[in-house]
């Protein structure tokens, strides 16, 4: 947000934050958070680099086409172990994967 607009909704009475503000999340929690849609994003990417339909990962890695579907809209549900075998299972290396956490700092 412009430094304009910030200035002008804390004149009108408005709180102006972010949205680990208003939910009260701890620095870990924002972090933790970050990390994971990073991940979704990326596996997303790299499905789609290799030319994998969802059927096609969610077959490689012994699950359904809605679960890959739920990874990558970063559902609740899914765990970043999920995450990361399916990141795996596109040929994703340990380099690659310090390359998408670095990029979360």
């Amino acid at each position: 947000m412009k430094a304009e607009k910030r200035k002008k909704l804390k004149a009108a009475g408005w709180v102006v934050g972010s949205a680990g503000d208003f939910l009260e999340l701890t620095p870990q929690e924002e972090q933790y958070i970050e990390l994971k849609l990073l991940l979704s994003e990326s596996l997303r990417k790299e499905r789609l680099r290799h030319g994998l339909s969802q059927e096609e990962l969610a077959s490689l890695i012994k699950s359904s086409q809605s679960r890959v579907a739920k990874m990558e809209a970063n559902d609740p549900s899914v765990s970043i172990d999920l995450l990361l075998k399916a990141l795996f299972a596109t040929g994703a290396t340990r380099e690659d994967l310090a390359d998408i956490i670095a990029s979360a700092a």
